[in-house]
């Protein structure tokens, strides 16, 4: 064949989140540290020619991410990744810890030990470290132990044209969030309304980042926040969530980074105490068991460090290929199935 580039992925899903893993030809990726890689990803040419033919079309889709594996850089680390979506290069995800870990096990490239097998995780954010529960060849589900979360801003108060003044809460949880209580917009978090909640989301973002720098006080490489994520509380307690993703969609899991975040906010007002388990439930109906396990300190800031439990499953294996002649190899992104904030983002 004349491929000039050719890329093996492992299709995976963690409650229904679609987190493709690249376990093949991945080029090298420059960058004495993960975070270094991922600015690189994020600022060289090359690198985002290389998301953009991963995750746009005619080879990617407005769904899900595809991960990226790389060789470690800390020693008790199996393996390094970096998230692809649409918009960046992203530094940390736990349904794409889950997707990864669920890859690393089920193709072999980690040994997996029943009944249980620890797989540490290298990410731009720190060390994630996953023990999946294994039996019979398959990894059964996954408990992540995150990095430290920490609250950067509680109650903050923005005027919007569209509900007027909102209040928000701006945290870490492996990315920044903006935590939006769902009420405030006027809706509810159903899958009836995913288009109301995601066009709300972009409209949010899009202020937020343009009045409020926000970047990690020990990793510059991680700045602005990089979703909204709308929180309500279901009649049985659960805590009900929808992250909202560029270019306008939805995570279709309970979203790990998010409900991250969030515990911060949750033991910043005295909500939830360390060892304590919660039930997160998404868009769709799908679980995570989330928690905190202890608490630490991140630049005099108090953070916790979370738990999230959940399932991965695989259902496919694939090739990507580009052809040298292909005069779409940097992709491209259409308003009728991308929604209107793709913009230009194929030109």
């Amino acid at each position: 064949m004349r491929w000039k580039r050719t890329i093996q992925l492992l299709d995976v899903h963690c409650e229904g989140e679609i987190g493709k893993v690249a376990i093949g030809g991945v080029p090298k990726i420059p960058g004495a540290t993960v975070a270094a890689q991922l600015h690189w990803l994020n600022t060289d040419p090359k690198g985002q020619e290389l998301r953009r033919f991963l995750v746009l079309e005619p080879r990617g889709a407005p769904i899900g991410s595809v991960n990226l594996l790389l060789p470690p850089k800390h020693p008790d680390a199996d393996a390094a990744f970096i998230i692809l979506q649409p918009d960046q290069a992203h530094a940390s995800s736990g349904s794409n810890s889950i997707c990864v870990t669920t890859a690393l096990l089920e193709s072999g490239s980690v040994e997996m030990r029943e009944p249980e097998t620890e797989v540490v995780l290298e990410t731009a954010a720190g060390l994630v470290r996953a023990l999946a529960t294994c039996k019979d060849g398959r990894c059964e589900r996954v408990k992540l132990t995150m990095v430290p979360s920490f609250v950067h801003t509680l109650d903050l108060e923005l005027d919007t044209p569209e509900w007027g003044r909102i209040k928000l809460d701006i945290c870490y949880g492996g990315i920044f969030y903006a935590l939006v209580d769902v009420s405030q917009i006027g809706t509810t978090i159903d899958k009836a309304n995913a288009r109301q909640l995601v066009e709300a989301g972009m409209t949010l973002k899009t202020m937020i980042n343009r009045t409020i720098p926000v970047v990690h006080p020990t990793i510059p490489a991680i700045e602005g926040v990089a979703y909204v994520m709308f929180r309500d509380i279901d009649p049985d307690g659960a805590v009900r969530t929808c992250t909202t993703m560029w270019p306008g969609r939805v995570d279709r899991s309970p979203c790990g980074t998010g409900n991250s975040a969030n515990l911060a906010t949750l033991y910043a007002r005295g909500k939830v105490k360390v060892g304590e388990i919660l039930k997160s439930r998404s868009i769709i109906g799908s679980e995570f068991e989330v928690g905190i396990s202890g608490t630490t300190e991140i630049a005099g800031k108090t953070a916790v460090v979370p738990t999230i439990c959940g399932r991965g499953f695989t259902f496919g294996l694939h090739q990507l290929a580009l052809d040298p002649f292909d005069p779409l190899a940097n992709g491209f992104a259409l308003t009728d199935v991308w929604g209107p904030s793709a913009g230009g983002i194929g030109d």
